[in-house]
Order: structure tokens, then C-alpha cells, then sequence
């Protein structure tokens, strides 16, 4: 009836047919290690050897991450060690954490499998938010019709502020041209924002589509370059760990051998390809803050997320206002229909006097 032996070191010992195991590891943190376990499916052995391989083909990268979420503490690790029984006895968290300690930095070894599995989308993403970016960058400055409408504005402002002191300026603010849907004429429906679109309709159609030469402008309002940098910092931090790891597994002897290996091809493909992301990423920042001066805008006050935004609000409102005149111009139209189709047949009555008197 006495148990006291049984809580001996603090171990937990489960009552079974089969002879007790031996848990040493909070019984918690050693329930959801085996878990994920029963998800990998196979031996230990081979799960920790698919891994120094770095076989994507055998272990995903959620699989990767699971085994280094549930690597061993310095603390677990330290009971390990100082336990002196039968470690066949060990139940199953503690066979799995005894197998990543026969590997040395075996957490760091699954990182960096880790950094590998997903460093191809990784930096696919990048580039292509880099592109986009630099794509707008291009397709602003390169636009003539929105160059073209930019002097309409300059011109419209100048005119309405003639005979003050700003009815000779040479340049605005960029945001003044979200303002233009806010000045609306007296007793009118009427804004400058419809009024520029009435003008360019009247006398040059062609800048009204000037929303097409903006292709790359939405997408490239949604990325923050504060994350861009996050990002290019994390991949060349990534890239360091790797290097670190590999001159570290140069020393481990046979048991990170093919580790060893496996990584060393891969970090010659992954330095050249940091090395060109890098040099696009510096490209990409000048030519944005190159956008900001180009708007006579400082980049330290005005920002490129803050241009591409204005634009992006400026060419919707410049879009509404364009439909909108057409919808009132067919308004009026039809109106200007049924008032002549009534003032005709008005006219024919008047015309056809026993016409209608027969009626």
C-alpha cells in the first residue's frame, strides 16, 4: 500500500500489464510531444535521419516546424542525462528527445531544414512584391497622360486663384488632388474633380483612360517597405544561421555527415540568390524614394506607401467623376428626347387641327 518509493526522483510510473514506463518530462509538454509523433508516422531513427538529410520529400515544412517546437530544453535535456536507469524503461517523449540529443544543435539543424524548405517561395514572394514596387515606380513616371493631367490641375488652380498670390504657381502638393472632389461650385453638384473630367472629355478624350498606363498601382498601395526591409533582414539573418550551422557541422564527426553535405550544396545557391535580391532590393528603394522627389514630395515627410495611396485614391475619384458626367450627360440627353419628341407632337396638333377634331 506504501508508494512512496514510486515518486522517487520525481518520476511518474504508469500502472499497466506491461512492465511501468518511466516518464521524467511534465506529463503535459510529454502528451502533446507524442502527439505530434503519431501525426509523423514513422521511427524515430528515420525521422531524425530524414531530417539531417533534409528531405523534403519524406518531412513538410509544418512537420519541420512541429519538431522544433517540441525539440528538448536545456532543462529536459539535463534530467535525460542524469538519469541513471534502464532507458529502454523511457516512455515514448523520452525515447524521441533521447534520439535528437545523440545529434548535436539538432533544434538548429531543423531550423535552418526550416529556412531551407521555404527559402525558394520565400524569396519568389519577395522579388515579386520587389517587382511590383519598382513596376509602379516605372509605370508613374513613364505615364505621359498622367503627366498631362497633372498640368490640367496645375493650370485649373492657377485660374481659379488668378489675381492672389498662388495664381502663379508652378507646382502643388500631391495631395491636393484629393481635394478637388471637395470644391464644389456654388449651388452645384457639381466638383472640380467633374469639371476636370469634363474639360479632358471635351478636348482630350485620350487622358481619360489614363488609369491604364497605372497597371502595377493598387498592388503596389498594399506593400509597406517597413516590411520589405523586415523581411530582406530576416532572409539575410536566415542566411547567417545557415552558414553558422554548416561551420559547426563540420566538426560533428559522422553523425552530421550527410547534413553536412546536403547543406553545403544548397548554400551556394542560396548565397547567389540573396546576393541579386539584395542588389534589387537597394534598386527598388532609390527608384521609390526617387517617385516621392519626382512629385516634388521629401521622402522623409511624404512616404512612397503615402504617394502610392494618393494616387490610387485620386485615379478612383477621377474614375467617378467621369461616370458620373456620362450618366448626366445621358440624363440630359434623353431628357432633351421626350422634350423634343413632346414639343413634335404638340407642333403636329397644332398643324393638324381637324385631325384632331375628328377625335
Amino acid at each position: 500500500m506504501a508508494g512512496s518509493g514510486g515518486k522517487s526522483d520525481d518520476r511518474r510510473k504508469s500502472v499497466g500489464a506491461k512492465p511501468d514506463k518511466v516518464h521524467l518530462i511534465d506529463l503535459r509538454r510529454a502528451n502533446n510531444t507524442e502527439i505530434m509523433l503519431t501525426k509523423v508516422k514513422m521511427p524515430l531513427p528515420d525521422m531524425v535521419n530524414a531530417a539531417l538529410a533534409m528531405d523534403e520529400s519524406v518531412l513538410d515544412v509544418d512537420q519541420v516546424e512541429n519538431l522544433i517546437k517540441f525539440c528538448p530544453t536545456k532543462e529536459e535535456m539535463e534530467q535525460l542525462k542524469n538519469y541513471g536507469g534502464d532507458k529502454e524503461q523511457l516512455g515514448k517523449c523520452e525515447q524521441f528527445f533521447l534520439e535528437l540529443m545523440k545529434v548535436p544543435r539538432m533544434e538548429s539543424k531543423l531550423r535552418v531544414f526550416s529556412f531551407k524548405i521555404q527559402f525558394i517561395a520565400q524569396i519568389s514572394d519577395f522579388r515579386k512584391s520587389l517587382g511590383t514596387v519598382n513596376s509602379a515606380c516605372e509605370e508613374v513616371r513613364n505615364s505621359f497622360k498622367l503627366k498631362e493631367i497633372m498640368k490640367r490641375v496645375l493650370y485649373l488652380g492657377n485660374t481659379l486663384n488668378q489675381g492672389t498670390a498662388r495664381g502663379s504657381a508652378i507646382g502643388f502638393k500631391l495631395d491636393s488632388l484629393l481635394k478637388l472632389s471637395d470644391t464644389r461650385a456654388s449651388n452645384s453638384k457639381m466638383t472640380l474633380m467633374h469639371y476636370l473630367c469634363k474639360v479632358l472629355a471635351a478636348k482630350s478624350p485620350g487622358l481619360l483612360d489614363f488609369h491604364s498606363d497605372l497597371v502595377s498601382l493598387e498592388a503596389a498601395s498594399k506593400i509597406q517597405l517597413k516590411s520589405l526591409a523586415e523581411e530582406m533582414q530576416a532572409i539575410i539573418k536566415g542566411l547567417e544561421k545557415v552558414r553558422q550551422e554548416l561551420d559547426a557541422s563540420a566538426n560533428d564527426g559522422p553523425v552530421s555527415e550527410v547534413f553536412h553535405k546536403t547543406l553545403t550544396g544548397f548554400i551556394g545557391f542560396a548565397e547567389a540568390e540573396v546576393a541579386s535580391l539584395t542588389s534589387f532590393y537597394s534598386v527598388v528603394g532609390r527608384n521609390a524614394d526617387s517617385l516621392v522627389v519626382y512629385f516634388g514630395e521629401d521622402p522623409a515627410k511624404c512616404p512612397f506607401e503615402q504617394v502610392t495611396a494618393t494616387l490610387l485614391n485620386f485615379m478612383r475619384m477621377f474614375r467617378k467623376a467621369h461616370e458620373e458626367n456620362c450618366k448626366q450627360l445621358e440624363l440630359e440627353r434623353k431628357k432633351a428626347q421626350k422634350a423634343q419628341k413632346e414639343a413634335d407632337t404638340e407642333k403636329a396638333k397644332v398643324l393638324n387641327p381637324t385631325k384632331r377634331a375628328k377625335r
